[in-house]
């Protein structure tokens, strides 16, 4: 196996929360390993909320939204589940060669409407499929505004593919120019990121170093994504990232008073595993 495939160590991982600081919670999923090879392959997924990357001190990770897809696209069960105090584990049996997505994927719209002379929230939950039933009868002046959220990472079996980074056209994806399953320090990584399937100028791309827990500082790079919705990373050392995107949100302007404008939010998460070249 040459350099290049060894280097498909590479996961990405993502959360709902912008350029952060170092006290707040971050969504993550870390595999056992992220290049494989063989003819029965398995891959044992950890994935917590926590404080500090990759160790469990806060709350374990739901389950219920994680999915797999294998190279060709088909979806396959996470097998073996359990959910602790502070993380939840699952194994995803890697039956076909090429680069898999294990994903956790949420949809939902924010929003308001008026009834009876007051303004009341949407219930949580609340989707584009079932927003005329969460609205009572008689409700008006209805604001919506969609919200997406997606946690993924990417493992390898042999050599790397590119089937699964098909945009699917919602919320914010990841469009490599560089294979997250290709990276190497010392190395430049290129990525693009689409919002709602096109190229998004101006996402918070904020990436942070595994190992918080054992420095004093946090150590993120945070970057702006250019006209054609790209960023670029130098990675200066090996090791395990947290990769975190988002749209922007506005400032109300001082003095602003009643409601908020609604916004439309998105945000995307990855690890990544770099090598040591």
């Amino acid at each position: 196996m040459n350099r290049k495939i060894l280097g498909f160590a590479a996961t990405v991982a993502l959360a709902a929360i912008a350029v952060v600081p170092a006290s707040a919670h971050r969504q993550w999923m870390l595999p056992s390993s992220t290049v494989l090879s063989g003819d029965d392959v398995w891959v044992t997924v950890d994935a917590a909320v926590s404080n500090d990357l990759f160790y469990f001190e806060h709350q374990p990770l739901r389950l219920d939204a994680v999915k797999a897809w294998a190279p060709d696209g088909t979806e396959t069960a996470i097998e073996n589940k359990a959910t602790g105090r502070y993380r939840s584990t699952f194994d995803v049996h890697l039956t076909q060669k090429g680069t898999w997505r294990i994903a956790s994927v949420s949809d939902g719209l924010m929003g308001s409407y008026d009834l009876g002379g007051k303004t009341e929230r949407l219930p949580r939950g609340t989707t584009t499929a079932n927003l005329a039933e969460r609205l009572p009868a008689g409700a008006t002046n209805v604001k919506t505004a969609e919200s997406n959220n997606r946690n993924e990472i990417f493992v390898t079996v042999g050599e790397p593919t590119t089937t699964l980074f098909k945009p699917t056209g919602k919320g914010i994806e990841l469009a490599p120019v560089t294979h997250p399953n290709d990276l190497i320090a010392g190395e430049t990584a290129s990525f693009q990121f689409l919002l709602d399937g096109k190229p998004a100028a101006g996402l918070s791309v904020t990436v942070i170093p595994g190992g918080i827990r054992y420095r004093n500082q946090l150590g993120e790079i945070n970057l702006k994504t250019d006209s054609q919705g790209k960023v670029e990373v130098n990675w200066t050392e090996a090791g395990m990232y947290w990769l975190n995107v988002t749209t922007p949100q506005t400032e109300r302007a001082e003095g602003a008073t009643g409601e908020p404008p609604l916004q439309r939010r998105a945000s995307y998460a990855t690890t990544l595993e770099v090598l040591a070249p």
